[in-house]
């Protein structure tokens, strides 16, 4: 093989591997704006629990609380698997 087949070869592949990871990206862009799009329901449905818990604070169950406690984990731990995809 010439150097200018050995050339073409490393291009094509560089073109293969760009258009792999285009695809990959797009995909991971999907995944992570579906994530995010559950995830601000979520926040939406703790902000409203936690304003319900502070109108009742004195009278509020440690059920509650754990609950509101939990879906607050659930929100921060989505937001992280957002941010390790960026």
């Amino acid at each position: 093989m010439n150097i200018q087949e050995e050339l073409e070869k490393f291009r094509d592949g560089l073109i293969q591997q760009r258009d792999e990871l285009r695809v990959q990206l797009n995909l991971a862009k999907r995944e992570a704006q579906e994530e995010w799009n559950k995830t601000e329901e979520k926040l939406e449905e703790f902000k409203n629990k936690l304003a319900g818990v502070a109108d009742e604070a004195k009278d509020a169950s440690e059920d509650v609380w754990t609950s509101v406690k939990m879906l607050g984990e659930e929100i921060r731990s989505a937001y992280e698997r957002i941010k390790s995809r960026l």
